[in-house]
Order: structure tokens, then sequence, then C-alpha cells
């Protein structure tokens, strides 16, 4: 029962974490570590919240969750269910909710990570027929669109688009500061820090702290790529970029890509961090909260293994 009690604690602890964790404005001056301690605080939930259930429901095993669940599978297979008299109700009922409360969240990974792979491949094989090479972008697919839109496609074969309109729109400074921006999403392969948000929304569409997480695990990884563009340009030259992609309306990011297309709150917000950017997050506090993101997702899965 200490297990159970002590991961049904830990899943409530990093749930109202993330409550007040959005609210938090430290984290614009930190998005990169922000990010780190939001997938802790996800990971943690998850492996603490199911195995809460588990731990309760095989506590009859003596031997923790993950070999519980290993013996609990060999007696089931030759016709038991464990110890004499040891499965009452409401363990069966905790076993249920667990392993089922477990399948769902794994199986809404993998299945949104299925349905963007598909996404990407259908739009790779469209860009494929419509897009074309421009000498004054080189390495840069360019659309023959009107309207402005510039978004990357991670993955293996990575692609970063624009259209024609967003060579029209913008300066020389300004297309360099945005082309920049989604390098940086390409190279630090932010919809995979961004997949796992958008899995949990779609497993509970109807919490509203899981809508407020992934809104905000998406602006701080748009302030992530911000930070790294800002290396390579004017942090004045994206803000202005961004301010002209807002004003003359920007086309719909395509499912499975990262792009400029944001609500006005969240461009405003960027804006203003790389017109007046605030003081770093000291180094002692980044470490502190890296080190303690790293403790925090160990300790669902060590509690996994702990036996009763």
């Amino acid at each position: 029962m200490i297990t159970a009690a002590v991961l049904a604690t830990l899943a409530l602890v990093c749930a109202v974490g993330a409550w007040r964790f959005t609210r938090a404005r430290w984290t614009y001056r930190a998005p990169h570590v922000a990010i780190v301690l939001w997938q802790a605080l996800g990971v943690t939930w998850g492996l603490a919240g199911t195995g809460a259930l588990l731990s309760y429901a095989l506590e009859p095993y003596g031997q923790g969750v993950l070999h519980g669940l290993g013996s609990f599978a060999v007696s089931a297979m030759n016709g038991g269910y464990g110890p004499a008299d040891s499965f009452t109700l409401p363990r069966i009922l905790a076993l249920i909710a667990g392993l089922t409360a477990l399948t769902i969240l794994v199986v809404v990974l993998f299945s949104a990570g299925a349905q963007t792979l598909r996404a990407r491949r259908r739009h790779r094989t469209l860009l494929a027929l419509v897009a074309r090479e421009d000498p004054e972008v080189p390495g840069v697919r360019v659309v023959d669109h009107p309207g402005p839109a510039a978004y990357c496609v991670p993955g293996l074969r990575s692609e970063v688009v624009v259209s024609e309109g967003t060579l029209k729109l913008l300066s020389p400074a300004e297309l360099t500061a945005v082309l920049a921006h989604e390098s940086a999403h390409v190279r630090e392969r932010h919809d995979l820090v961004l997949l796992p948000f958008a899995a949990l929304r779609r497993a509970l569409p109807w919490s509203q702290v899981v809508g407020r997480v992934q809104s905000e695990v998406s602006l701080l990884v748009e302030m992530a790529a911000d930070d790294v563009a800002r290396r390579y340009c004017s942090p004045r030259r994206l803000a202005t970029a961004l301010l002209r992609f807002g004003t003359a309306g920007a086309a719909p990011t395509p499912q499975g890509a990262l792009g400029v297309s944001e609500t006005t709150g969240a461009v405003m917000a960027r804006v203003e961090r790389l017109v007046s950017p605030g003081p770093d997050l000291p180094r002692r506090v980044r470490y502190a909260i890296v080190a303690f993101s790293v403790t925090l997702t160990a300790s669902a899965p060590l509690l996994w293994l702990m036996p009763h």
C-alpha cells in the first residue's frame, strides 16, 4: 500500500504542479529548461497515475508493479489469478482501470505519431509536385502561393518551405530570421517535444488544464526556436517578420508541420520577448531545474520496480 500511496501522491503533485506551471512566466526566460520540466511532469504523471492503480491491484504478489504484472500474466495463463483470495473486487477494478489507462496512453501516443507521419508523407509528395527550388533561398522549397506561409516539415528528410507571398512580403534580413527559426525547429526536433502533449490532448479532450498545457508548451517551443534563431540574425528583424505575418494573415500550417501561424496573443508574447528580452535565468537555477526534472522522471520507473 505504501508504494501505491507514494505513486498516487506523485501523480497528484504532478497534476497540481502542471496547473500552477501554466501560470508561470519565468519559463519565458529559459524556454529550453521549461520544456524539460514539462516533459518530466507529463511522463511522471502518466507513469505514477497508472502505477498507483496497478500497485494497489498487484500488492498480493509483493513484487512491485513491473514484476507483479509478469506474475499476474503467468497466473492468468495457468488459469489462476494469483495468491488465494487475494484478488478482491476493488483490486480487480483497480487492475482493469490501470491497464486500461496505460493502454489508452500508449495507443493514443502511437496513433498520434502514425497519423503525423502519414500527414508528412502526403505533404512531401505534394511538395514534390508543386514546390520548386529558388537560387535566392538555397535549401528551401518555394511554393507558388500569393499568401504568406513559412513552415518546416520535420523528419529524416526534413524540409523548410516558404511561399512566393513570403518572399515578396519580407525583407532579406527578415527572411533570414524566419528561415533560421524554422531550421531551429528541424535541428532540435521540436515535433517530438510536442507529440506527447498532442497525444495527451487527444486522450483527454475535455480537460481544460491539458489544453492550456499544450498551448503553453507550443509557445515555449516557438520561443526556444526564437532563441536559436537570434544567434544568427537580429531579434528585431525576427520580431518584425512575425508582425508582418500576423497583419498579412498567414496561411494555416499543414498538419504535421511546424510554422509561424499562431494566435495573436502568442505572437505578441514572442515579439515582446524579442524586442525587450528580460534577464536570463541564473545558471544555478537552470541546473537545479534540470536536475529536479531528471530526478522526477526517474522516480516513477523506480517505484514501478520497487517491491511492496
